[in-house]
């Protein structure tokens, strides 16, 4: 994962008159490459903390942390990552399952306000419930990570959000108009697959995916881009492409995007279930099915977050909140187009394959995009969540 953590970098939303002047061994939110800390740096940081805000028990820091869903790759690979800064810090993690739902969130957050734990590192989907969750901690005064989707109250760490769909987006029409041609792209059909139950955040990258593609495909028609509830599942996301592959025409290009990798795949399956691979091109989010990236031919990139990396940040966040140092309100990831010719860079157990094929980022159309993303209604209150 050292490859991953090097991708990584901390980028912050603050006020003007935040100041971080201090290195916290080694961990300086504005600086910090990535990697992970080394042991005597993560317990030199608990241990300053503890002079600050004495762990609850009286002995050693007990950090809850909230999985999304314990048995998806990306989970597990911020869990993994997650525990692997916990223990060279010498602090307890006590880990629970969100199962994508509102109300087992709420379980597990009153389970661990019962259970006296000195920071909650949170990662749960449904927005609906993000302030009801978040009541349970400021009853007690714990503070709060969140991972991907915003809870009021809690600083923010994950995606950039605009920009990886952004990316993705640009990199399909691209990678499309290669495989069947630009006329030929026109004729097809973009199928997103959204995430509506997480509200705004999901949406800056659907959203973002939209207008990636969009910007790299003049005219395209309005009626042939449908979207979909993944609800952030394989299953769900195959039975919903199931459910709309009737309404595109034979013989046309299928052009598949969605808010995580598995949710492309379950698109994929359909698709293939329907006999129409051949028509498909897909581009994932999350880079985390490495093994359906180095594979799968219909799955031509993923846009890297390198969710093995998230822990490397998380628990010196969570170290220097307990410290009283300050903290960004927002940290975000920094991207990178994975695909068969430079999986090797990152994944090691998959060779490269091909030659690169020169895709450049569109950086004035993003910008274009971010200035008018920064004008909509639907983005008031999450100002400081925009990169």
């Amino acid at each position: 994962m050292k490859h991953q953590a090097r991708l990584l970098m901390a980028a912050a939303c603050l006020a003007a008159s935040a100041a971080y002047a201090e290195d916290f061994h080694g961990f300086d939110p504005l600086k910090f490459d990535g990697n992970m800390l080394s042991a005597d740096n993560l317990k030199a940081m608990a241990a300053e903390a503890a002079k600050v805000t004495p762990p609850k028990n009286g002995k050693t820091y007990s950090i809850g942390f909230a999985n999304l869903q314990r048995d998806i790759s990306f989970g597990v690979l911020v869990e993994k990552g997650i525990q692997l800064n916990a223990d060279a810090a010498g602090v307890e993690l006590l880990i629970a399952d969100n199962r994508l739902d509102g109300p087992t969130a709420l379980a597990n957050a009153k389970s661990f306000a019962e259970r006296k734990v000195d920071y909650v590192i949170e990662f749960q989907t449904d927005a609906n419930f993000g302030q009801t969750v978040m009541d349970v901690f400021k009853a007690d005064g714990t503070k709060v990570t969140a991972i991907d989707i915003p809870m009021p109250g809690a600083s923010f760490f994950g995606v950039n959000n605009p920009k990886s769909g952004f990316m993705g987006g640009s990199y399909l029409a691209t990678a499309a108009q290669k495989k069947f041609g630009v006329d030929a792209v026109k004729t097809g059909y973009l199928v997103i697959g959204a995430l509506p139950q997480s509200g705004v955040i999901p949406r800056m990258r659907t959203e973002g995916q939209r207008a990636g593609f969009l910007a790299q495909t003049t005219d395209f028609p309005a009626d042939h881009i449908i979207e979909i509830d993944t609800k952030n599942t394989l299953q769900e996301s195959f039975a919903q492409m199931n459910n709309v592959i009737g309404r595109i025409p034979p013989g046309v290009p299928i052009l598949l995007i969605a808010i995580n990798d598995q949710a492309t795949m379950g698109m994929l399956q359909a698709v293939r279930a329907a006999g129409r691979a051949d028509q498909a091109i897909a581009v994932g989010n999350g880079a985390d099915e490495a093994e359906a990236l180095a594979t799968d031919p219909n799955l031509v990139a993923a846009t890297g977050s390198f969710p093995g990396s998230y822990g490397n940040y998380l628990i010196p966040i969570a170290l220097s909140a307990l410290a009283g140092k300050p903290v960004p309100e927002a940290t975000f990831v920094t991207h990178q187009m994975v695909t068969k010719a430079n999986i090797c860079q990152f994944y090691k157990e998959f060779p490269c394959v091909g030659e690169a094929d020169g895709y450049v980022f569109p950086e004035t159309e993003f910008a274009s995009y971010l200035a008018d993303l920064k004008k909509q209604d639907w983005l008031k209150g999450y100002e400081a969540i925009l990169p």
